[in-house]
Parts: C-alpha cells; sequence; structure tokens
C-alpha cells in the first residue's frame, strides 16, 4: 500500500510540476542550452533524454568510438528504407542514445564549415545567421588549445585539441596531397576550408569530450535545473496553437511537465521532425493517415532531410606499420596499457588523421569534397552492410571522400501514430546527377593524391575501388555500391520563411507559439564538413536568441 501510495505522489507531482523551459533531448543542442538558459536562476529548466547516462567507457576512450556505433544500449541505430540510389540497400544510421547525444558517439572531428555556408543561409532569409554573426557563437563555445586569436576562443566547454602523434604514413599523405596541389591549411576551421592538414579534435588528455561532459556534468547541480533520463517523449501538449508542456513515457508511467515559456525540440534530424509529427504538427495528409489531429498543417516537417555519403579508395601498404595491425592481439593490449599509463596512443586518437579540402571543378568557388583519410583500412563488407568498424590485420590506408554539398533530398515521415516506433527514413542518396558526378570525381582526387611520389614507399595494390575500375559509370556504380552515411543528418526542420520551411530566423516553429527547434535539423543546406560543431554553434545562437526574447 505504501508503495503504491508513493507512485501516486511521484506521478501528481510530475504531472503538477511547473517549468519554464522543456528541452527535449539531451544531445549537441540539447546540453547547450541547457547551460546556457539555467545559468540565470529565475528559469526553471526541464531536459528530458530518452537515453541513459554515459557509463559506458567506450563513450569515453576516443578509440571506442567504433564500439559505440553498433552498441544498441546507447545508439539508436536505425535503418533507413530501402534506398533506390544505393542499389536498394538499408543504411544503418546511428545516433546516440544517451546524454550527449551523438555527441558521445561520433568521430570527435572538429570542422565548422566554409564561411560561405552561413552566408549563404543568410542570403536564403535567414537574418543573423551570416559567418560574421556565427563566428562569436563558434569561438563561445571553444577552449582551442593552441590559444585565442581572431577566429577562436579559449575558456568555453568544449576542448579542441591537435592530434597527440603523427604517424609516418598520416605525414607522408600530406606530403602527397601538396604534390597533388593542394596547399597545407593548418586551420580549415577560419572559414577557408581549401587545402590538407591533420584534424583537430574534440578530446582532452586522451578523452572524449561530448557535449554532455563539456556542458551539462559541470552545471547539473543547479537547483533550477532538472533532468530525467529514459524519458521517452511522447508529444508536445497544445492549447490551441501554443505549446504549453509535454508528455512523455518513463519506467512505463506516462507523465506530464508544463512550460511557462517555450517548449524546444532538440531531438535532432531523425526525432525532431518525428516528435513534430506525433505532435499534429507536419504534413496534414501524413497526420490524418495516422489519425493524428492536426494542430497545424506544416508540410516541411520531415521534408529537405540530407546527409553526406562517402566513398572509400583502399590500398594495401607494404610495411607492417599501420593501425591495423596494433588494433588486434597483444599489441593491442600494450596500447590499452599505454592509455591507462600516459593518456596517448592508438587509444587516444580519433577515427580518422587527415583532412583535405577539394574542388572537383575548376569553377567552383570553394571546395565541394572532403576527405576522411586514415592510415588504417576497414572490413568493407562489414562497414557497408551492418556500419560496423572491424580494422583488417594487414596493413592498409584509406582515403574517403564525401561531397560537402548534397542536392539529394530525402524525408522523415512517421510509420505510425506509436512514438515507441522509429520513423521512415529515406535518404535518396545520388538522385541528383551532381551528386553522382562529384562523388565519382572526389574518387578520382582520392587516387590522385594516394599516387603521388611521396606515398610510393608505403602504397601496395589498390583494394577498391580497384584498378580495373577506371570509366565515370564504373566508378559510379561502385560509389552505388560501396558508399556509406558518415553521420551526418540534417535539414529536416529547415530554417527560413519559404512555404516548405518549418522555423523562422528566430528558430520558432511556423504557426506555433512557444515551440522552437533547436539542433540540425533546421540547417536550410548542410554545413561544409562535420556537423556536431555548427550544432553546438545553432544552441550557442539560439540560447541567446532564446534569453532576449523571453
Amino acid at each position: 500500500m505504501r508503495s503504491n501510495y508513493s507512485a501516486i505522489i511521484r506521478r501528481i507531482g510530475y504531472i503538477m510540476a511547473q517549468y519554464d523551459y522543456i528541452i527535449i533531448g539531451a544531445g549537441s543542442a540539447g546540453c547547450v542550452l541547457a547551460n546556457r538558459l539555467s545559468n540565470d536562476q529565475r528559469n526553471r529548466v526541464l531536459l528530458l533524454e530518452a537515453g541513459g547516462a554515459d557509463t559506458s567507457p567506450f563513450i569515453h576512450i576516443p578509440v571506442g568510438f567504433a564500439k559505440t556505433l553498433t552498441d544498441r544500449r546507447i545508439n539508436w541505430l536505425y535503418n533507413t528504407e530501402t534506398d533506390p540510389g544505393t542499389n536498394n540497400r538499408i543504411h544503418v544510421w546511428p545516433r546516440g542514445k544517451v546524454l550527449g547525444g551523438s555527441s558521445a558517439i561520433n568521430g570527435m572531428l572538429y570542422v565548422r564549415g566554409q564561411k560561405e555556408d552561413y552566408d549563404g543561409w543568410r542570403q536564403m532569409g535567414n537574418l543573423g545567421w551570416g559567418w560574421d554573426e556565427v563566428l562569436p557563437y563558434f569561438k563561445k563555445s571553444e577552449d582551442q588549445a593552441r590559444g585565442e586569436g581572431p577566429y577562436h576562443g579559449i575558456g568555453g566547454p568544449i576542448h579542441v585539441s591537435d592530434i597527440t602523434e603523427h604517424h609516418p604514413i598520416s605525414d607522408a599523405i600530406i606530403e602527397a596531397g601538396v604534390q597533388a596541389g593542394l596547399s597545407f591549411n593548418d586551420d580549415v576551421n577560419d572559414g577557408d576550408q581549401e587545402g590538407i592538414s591533420y584534424y583537430q579534435l574534440t578530446i582532452k588528455n586522451g578523452r572524449r569530450v561530448s557535449a554532455a561532459t563539456a556542458f551539462l556534468k559541470p552545471v547539473l547541480s543547479r537547483k533550477n535545473l532538472t533532468l530525467e533520463i529514459n524519458a521517452l517523449t511522447q508529444k508536445v501538449i497544445f492549447e490551441n496553437r501554443r505549446a504549453v508542456g509535454v508528455q512523455y513515457e518513463q519506467h512505463g508511467e506516462q507523465l506530464e511537465a508544463r512550460a511557462g515559456k517555450c517548449v524546444i525540440v532538440s531531438g535532432g534530424a531523425i526525432n525532431s521532425p518525428q516528435i513534430l509529427q506525433l505532435s499534429g504538427v507536419g504534413p496534414g495528409e501524413l497526420l490524418r493517415t495516422h489519425d493524428i489531429p492536426v494542430i497545424h498543417n506544416l508540410p516541411g516537417v520531415g521534408e529537405n532531410l540530407h546527409d553526406h555519403l562517402i566513398c572509400g579508395v583502399r590500398y594495401r601498404v607494404t610495411q607492417p606499420i599501420t593501425i591495423n595491425e596494433i588494433s588486434h592481439g597483444i599489441p593491442l593490449v600494450k596500447e590499452a596499457i599505454k592509455w591507462a599509463l600516459t593518456r596517448k596512443g592508438l587509444l587516444s586518437l580519433g577515427p580518422a588523421h587527415i583532412q583535405a579540402y577539394v574542388k572537383t571543378r575548376p569553377e567552383l568557388a570553394t571546395p565541394d569534397v572532403q576527405f576522411v583519410i586514415l592510415p588504417a583500412t576497414m572490413d568493407g563488407e562489414k562497414y557497408i552492410k551492418k556500419g560496423e568498424m572491424v580494422l583488417e590485420k594487414q596493413p592498409g590506408m584509406t582515403l574517403g571522400a564525401l561531397q560537402m554539398r548534397p542536392e539529394s533530398r530525402g524525408s522523415i515521415r512517421i510509420k505510425s501514430p506509436d512514438f515507441r516506433q522509429p520513423p521512415a527514413i529515406q535518404p535518396n542518396y545520388l538522385s541528383d546527377p551532381l551528386d553522382q558526378q562529384t562523388l565519382v570525381e572526389g574518387i578520382k582526387w582520392g587516387r590522385k593524391i594516394a599516387e603521388q611520389p611521396a606515398l610510393d614507399p608505403y602504397r601496395g595494390k589498390e583494394l577498391s575501388p580497384g584498378p580495373a575500375l577506371k570509366t565515370d559509370d564504373q566508378l559510379l556504380a561502385y560509389a552505388r555500391e560501396a558508399s556509406a552515411t558518415i553521420y551526418h543528418p540534417v535539414g529536416s526542420c529547415k530554417m527560413g520563411s519559404e512555404p516548405m520551411a518549418v522555423v523562422d530566423h528566430e528558430l520558432n516553429v511556423h504557426g506555433i507559439d512557444h515551440l522552437r527547434v533547436v539542433d540540425a535539423s533546421i540547417m536550410p543546406k548542410i554545413s561544409s564538413g562535420n556537423t556536431n560543431a555548427p550544432t553546438v554553434m545553432i544552441a550557442e545562437k539560439a540560447a541567446d536568441l532564446i534569453l532576449n526574447n523571453n
């Protein structure tokens, strides 16, 4: 009887809980918002996270990235629908189901993109989102190991560091890139990307820096900030067209919380449109199909989905000095001991060493292809079919090319009114001819770099695509079969003012009061490169917009 009484009291407490702000999703954006909004003690903030605590050691050890990609305890591991552009394959889309969201399972590569990306957003009518206007927010979040400068900040929550150990093959690849016509660009995060260099990483003292460790955990003691984990959002609650709260499920209970000022959806490019649709905000025909009352017919919710598709050029290496050989057996044990004692070595490194940004056509103003390069090769079949990063045992190196500004567009659409069921993810990869052409040219550029004299001491046979594949048609066929996501879905709650836009330039949902979306889904066009740093910037700017308007 006592336990039943306690459960009733607990439930009433949740139902009657009143907050100023409710944030749905403790990922890259949600953790930033929770930190910044709760900094004013007058603001009562509730942060809801569908996943659990970030206790897995593989989250915090950088090389554990490979394990987090397949761990269903911390990863949603969504499956796409069959994709016509990639030979009707089903792609695995990892997404973080844990504090920190996808920043807890990503590759820790710190890439802002090009200044033209953000100037382009502004030219589309999104006032306040040009490069000069977003740069202060990049700097605000940053603790740059190289020090402060015109483009970089220090003292922010996210530590940005250089790779601690240079591999001889990686050094040779940089030399090869210069021989191929690229400049050495030691800072691609000043808005000008073109060139080749080592990546910078969100790693500090040999450990991952996620949004949770950087923004959330240092402020969890604030009395005005409440965190609820294992809390799966069912829907946003409306009174007329005003968002007033959130209904969610936690430990089998249906619970509610109320927001006096704003509900903020930060579920990411998959879950944010899903939550809006389940709540009655989205394409009216889709909602009626699932017997969901239409609060507001907003046709762009779930549309404009796009992602970076990567396709690798792989080579055998003639010397036993690559990461492949030290990632198994006794050598791996030695590396684990080294990391435990010094926080250095293989386990302290990210999944990629070298970045290169190239133009595939001379008339382009800025690069359109990014390279993710490492002195290692993965089991191609396991990676392509299952998303598993399993390194080969023989020496190898990989030059992975991705088109940074794809034109192909897909969608996120609920399959059911059941909030527990994943939505239909249709990426529509390579559906646009420009995407096909650009990825083929990227593969050619990968070969061009790999064939330079600097790599003569190391380069063995080409494993894939393989020397027999030479024509554009052959390389496109290879790309359709061997390409995979690089985990950058964006755009499904597009920012703008035209009919298919979902949020305005202050990230308010069109036609709804007191409801915002803040995450990578608001990008009208994807940034040129990895998307975690831009997502943190979006949340930093959104926090100021919210605080200044309430």
